[in-house]
């Protein structure tokens, strides 16, 4: 459990505390006087160098008129009034040395004190935000960890020696089929009917397939080369540019489109339309279902369709949740989480966590903003 509450408690009272001590004063005469204050020091800076000893009158004339400008129009009410006239008083001498800078600046050391209070006011306003932000962070940690411990503990709870393979068959069939179907139409029809396929399922967000490069697909819907197979493609860009020229009108254009995109053709397979294990939700598998089933009608048989069809079946099962459940259990838990769950440490941390939570939430709601 980390100290976000405590931090931010810590910080509001700090920030309470250097308003308070603003406000005895005056935010508005403390910004008036921390104003002046450092013009003056900035004089002091400026001039101590020109306006000390006898070589420079103009500058020690011009410095005395400088700092008699500033504090002559001080209001009464300004905070430290009296002390800006003495540094004034103190300087207004027929000649000035170094010392005397030294001596001015300690005796402005009261308005420094006085107009800290804002600095420390501000800066305790900044601690009081970054409190408050990493609390907001803190709680978002915290969200998501409580979700996988409320996660592991679900699956915890599964029953491991349910007959999980009544969803597994199924799948298990429809995955094999529809990968032994797209070997078959990525081997044997022409490339620009599979490219268009799976082109076509950019349609079908389900579907992850990924799209075919442009050029690629450009190069096949143009060019005689696009009633070639994929296979008989990518041998073709293994050849040479002498022994290509019998085979393909344009060699340039094909060593362009599909000798740069070799990964791509190597890779493509059935995967985006399979299932997989564990199983997805029940709610989810109808339509992943739906649109598998309107790529499926691109290239694979009756057949093919006709096991997905037993796959969307599955989700009507009363114990479809219990089988997935058992099924995620069966994946998901290794050696560590299923002892962690056994000793109990999953609930003791959940716990912790959620009050850590609920404490921060609180600590929030107590303090303003700002």
């Amino acid at each position: 459990m980390t100290d976000a509450p405590q931090r931010l408690r810590d910080a509001a009272r700090q920030r309470r505390q250097a308003r308070d001590r603003v406000e005895a004063v005056g935010e508005a005469d403390l910004r008036r006087c921390r104003e002046r204050y450092r013009e003056l020091h900035d004089l002091l800076d400026r001039y101590e160098d020109t306006a000390t000893g006898s070589g420079n009158f103009k500058a020690f004339t011009e410095f005395e008129g400088r700092v008699a400008e500033l504090t002559d129009d001080l209001d009464d009410d300004l905070p430290e009034t009296e002390t800006f006239e003495a540094v004034d008083d103190y300087l207004q001498q027929r000649r000035l040395s170094e010392s005397d800078f030294e001596t001015a600046r300690r005796k402005l050391e009261p308005v420094g004190d006085v107009v800290d209070r804002l600095d420390e006011w501000e800066l305790a306003r900044e601690r009081y935000r970054e409190a408050r932000r990493e609390a907001r962070k803190r709680l978002d940690e915290l969200g998501d960890r409580i979700g996988e411990l409320e996660r592991l503990q679900r699956l915890g709870e599964a029953d491991l020696e349910a007959p999980v393979d009544r969803l597994s068959e199924p799948i298990e069939t429809y995955d094999e089929r529809v990968r032994e179907a797209f070997r078959e139409f990525r081997s044997s029809a022409p490339a620009r009917e599979v490219l268009s396929a799976v082109s076509r399922a950019d349609a079908y967000p389900l579907v992850e397939f990924q799209s075919p490069p442009e050029d690629l697909l450009g190069y096949v819907e143009r060019y005689d080369a696009g009633t070639e197979t994929i296979p008989k493609l990518l041998e073709y860009a293994d050849y040479s540019a002498s022994k290509l020229d019998h085979y393909v009108d344009d060699t340039a254009a094909l060593k362009r489109a599909v000798g740069t995109r070799r990964t791509y053709l190597r890779t493509l397979d059935a995967e985006p339309l399979t299932v997989g294990w564990p199983p997805p939700p029940a709610d989810h598998l109808p339509w992943l279902v739906r649109e598998y089933r309107s790529v499926l009608s691109s290239f694979a048989a009756d057949a093919v369709v006709e096991t997905l069809r037993d796959v969307r079946e599955l989700a009507r099962r009363e114990d479809y949740k219990r089988l997935r459940e058992s099924a995620l259990a069966r994946v998901e838990l290794d050696t560590d989480e299923r002892e962690r769950l056994a000793s109990g440490a999953v609930a003791e941390e959940l716990q912790a966590a959620r009050e850590e939570k609920a404490a921060i939430e609180d600590a929030l709601a107590e303090y303003d903003a700002l």
